[in-house]
């Protein structure tokens, strides 16, 4: 049965989204502060959490980045009672892999669930390396390496990845990339995501970020992976 930790300090949000959710058959554990729901992320490893970014102890950013830090992939789905982008893209800086803005409805936060647990599920089931240039990416274990060094990418950043290399040298747009990787729906708002996630991976895998030989921009398109 699928796992999920909520951490969550609105105890009448918390019921709702609970109920909702053991409706739908899966086990849910509830935390209502960041320290506890960090030591259940830790000790239980769900296959998912749902994470408030504004708890009474700390912050969802400060849980993200801890979590990430210390090795742990699961994937996190944020809930933000911020709209803003700049909040959006913080989030999914630290680690976050999706997000739902409050109020949200159960169809949508069931929805975003579970298409993350669908893209878990092909993740860890890619036991193949795959290689481009002097780059070697692992999509089982989630794992790059360049020039022999391990490389630490957020999970957005390694979905990015992904999507280009899975291409197979065709340009993908904007729009595609925001939908592909962030599930953007409206992709016609002005946002920088893609170019802002597309400079970090310049920066930690080519050897001259500022002249790149594998991740390409495509003037007024979008990007591409030459290998």
């Amino acid at each position: 049965m699928t796992r999920l930790l909520l951490i969550e300090d609105n105890e009448d949000l918390a019921f709702g989204v609970r109920t909702a959710l053991e409706f739908e058959g899966y086990t849910v554990e509830v935390a209502h502060d960041g320290a506890t729901g960090t030591a259940a992320a830790r000790g239980r490893r769900p296959d998912l959490i749902i994470l408030d970014l504004m708890l009474p102890d700390t912050d969802g950013y400060a849980i993200l980045r801890e979590l990430r830090r210390d090795g742990v992939h699961i994937p996190v789905l944020i809930l933000t009672a911020r709209g803003e982008e700049a909040d959006v893209v913080l989030g999914f800086d630290c680690g976050a892999d999706d997000y739902v803005t409050k109020p949200f409805s159960t169809a949508e936060l069931l929805a975003r669930i579970r298409a993350l647990l669908r893209r878990s599920t092909v993740a860890g089931a890619t036991p193949n390396t795959e290689r481009f240039g002097d780059i070697e990416i692992d999509a089982g274990a989630r794992t790059v390496r360049a020039r022999g060094e391990a490389v630490e990418l957020s999970p957005k950043e390694f979905d990015l990845l992904l999507v280009l290399l899975r291409r197979r040298g065709a340009t993908a747009s904007r729009a595609e990339l925001l939908r592909e990787v962030w599930r953007y729906e409206n992709v016609d708002v002005m946002t920088r995501t893609v170019d802002i996630h597309v400079a970090e991976l310049r920066r930690k895998l080519e050897s001259d970020p500022a002249n790149p030989r594998h991740i390409l921009t495509v003037r007024k398109v979008g990007y591409r992976l030459r290998a």
